[in-house]
């Protein structure tokens, strides 16, 4: 297990950025893979970025590729999301999440892994609000 705690949410204007760090209480290597999601009021948790923690290839959702960047910084056990361009729409919580190891990536496409069950240890959450 693994505890996560998220921080850099905030209110900015359309078109702004923000950079959310997720700290992890330790290495994550054995975690596989993270992710980021969010979830809306009244809507269902949404995956929109995941990467394997070897530093291979990162994912993205469709409705934040080109706008959102993540990455890692081993070394400090820590993921970040870097949101550029945000709309109104992005107004969310904003989740970090550890994946339940390399057996799970093995058999699972990267799309996959953005389903929230593929997810066991989950920070507590950043806001983010985007006024128009």
């Amino acid at each position: 297990q693994v505890q996560l705690m998220e921080s850099g949410g905030g209110s900015v204007q359309a078109g702004g950025s923000l950079r959310l760090s997720c700290l992890a209480s330790r290495n994550t290597d054995s975690s596989g893979y993270m992710a980021w999601f969010r979830q809306a009021p009244g809507k269902e948790r949404e995956g929109i970025a995941v990467a394997y923690t070897n530093g291979g290839f990162t994912y993205y959702t469709q409705s934040v590729k080109g706008r959102f960047t993540m990455s890692q910084d081993n070394a400090k056990n820590t993921v970040y999301l870097q949101m550029n361009n945000l709309k109104s729409e992005d107004t969310a919580m904003y989740y970090c999440a550890a994946g339940r190891g390399l057996s799970v990536a093995i058999k699972t496409s990267i799309q996959g892994l953005l389903a929230a069950d593929k997810y066991d240890d989950w920070g507590q959450g950043t806001q983010v609000t985007v006024s128009s």
